[in-house]
């Protein structure tokens, strides 16, 4: 009888400290989803790294636009019935920015496997693929390329965007020019115009508006097959339950089969190609 009172007093206790941590506010924080905290904050951060036609901020007013902080303001705006909040970030921190806490949901980010582990992606929103641009009139460049290994040269000078897609698939395409990595993508096209920079790797839309602002003398080249094909997502922290995810994702099928994003991309390269001129 004594050993079976030890036992009942045992499991009571552990059903005591039990319940004492259900009702803990760590454990309550635990059970709260990503979008619940959210809603409580009354705010969606969203980083955001400059990348046009995905990622823009006008410098005159300091308005964000784009494809994605347009579908990010829609999201908070129409499904979590939150406000936006636009965080400037670079391309190099965007991941460990997300990890940190200081914004929930990272804009405009392929799905890679080295960042899957560390954080997780929604369905892709858009088609991606690495293109490289160039200058037709530079004599260090052949006037028709038809593989890397037309430029992939001792002396020839491919700019990139520091830590993106784009640095990584250059990197490992480019086995004997030289990268010039640079902090943004305006950095990136000053040094192709002034020819520091003999080609510029970028994204397949990023090199497109280039050449189409710049007919005269902008050339691109599409590898194949295609050079880092992936899609283009939103990046969410790894511990969102599966749940949350489903949300957003239903919200990005949604916007894709209205037309919507078809619509933004429109917009944003119009307005893309207007700061251009």
């Amino acid at each position: 009888m004594l050993q079976m009172s030890r036992l009942i007093g045992r499991v009571l206790l552990c059903a005591t400290t039990l319940g004492v941590l259900a009702t803990s506010p760590v454990a309550q924080a635990q059970d709260a989803t990503t979008w619940q905290n959210v809603r409580k904050a009354g705010v969606l951060r969203c980083g955001v790294a400059l990348s046009p036609p995905y990622t823009m901020k006008d410098p005159k007013t300091g308005t964000y636009g784009g494809i994605f902080p347009d579908l990010c303001r829609d999201f908070a705006e129409k499904v979590l019935k939150v406000k936006v909040e636009y965080v400037d970030t670079t391309w190099d921190n965007i991941v460990a920015g997300l990890q940190s806490d200081k914004w929930d949901v990272s804009l405009s980010l392929n799905d890679t496997p080295e960042r899957e582990k560390a954080i997780a992606f929604t369905a892709p929103v858009m088609a991606f693929s690495v293109t490289f641009s160039y200058n037709k009139n530079n004599p260090k460049v052949p006037k028709t390329i038809n593989a890397i290994s037309d430029f992939d040269k001792p002396g020839i000078i491919v700019a990139v965007v520091s830590g993106t897609v784009m640095d990584k698939a250059a990197s490992g395409a480019l086995k004997q020019a030289t990268i010039m990595r640079l902090p943004d993508y305006d950095e990136t096209r000053l040094a192709l115009m002034s020819k520091r920079a003999d080609l510029l790797a970028d994204d397949r839309v990023g090199n497109l508006l280039l050449a189409r602002a710049h007919p005269d003398w902008v050339a691109t080249f599409q590898p194949n097959p295609l050079l880092a094909s992936q899609g283009i997502n939103f990046g969410i922290r790894k511990d969102t339950p599966a749940a949350d995810i489903a949300v957003f994702n239903q919200f990005i099928e949604k916007q894709k089969q209205a037309g919507t994003v078809n619509r933004y991309t429109d917009e944003a390269i119009k307005e893309t190609l207007a700061l251009t001129k």
